[in-house]
């Protein structure tokens, strides 16, 4: 320990490099979400009086998005119910593979 009680520093050699600089779509998902966010529920229905009246409103929002969003690109259903019917098939029918792109 050092003198102010915090663990001795690592030699530069021993540091592991950050993820580094990726390109501009690392985070297209997250952002995509967040305009989403922004545009549907925090301009929409602020202000808010307090914070648990923000947490009811985020969890409302994340409930609908997920489980009542009807999303255009994979047939106009929910994206749980999507993944749900994905897994009881057991692998990708026709539509599915149609619908999501492969990554191959």
């Amino acid at each position: 320990m050092s003198r102010a009680g915090h663990p001795p520093r690592q030699p530069a050699s021993s540091r592991h490099p950050g993820p580094g600089t990726g390109d501009s779509y690392d985070n297209a998902l997250a952002e995509a979400f967040h305009s989403l966010f922004k545009a549907k529920l925090v301009r929409n229905h602020g202000p808010w009086k307090n914070l648990d009246e923000v947490e009811i409103a985020v969890a409302e929002y994340v409930d609908w998005f997920n489980h009542r969003r009807l999303h255009g690109e994979i047939g106009l259903v929910p994206p749980t119910e999507f993944e749900d019917d994905f897994y009881q098939r057991g692998s990708a029918s026709t539509q599915g593979e149609a619908l999501v792109p492969s990554l191959q």
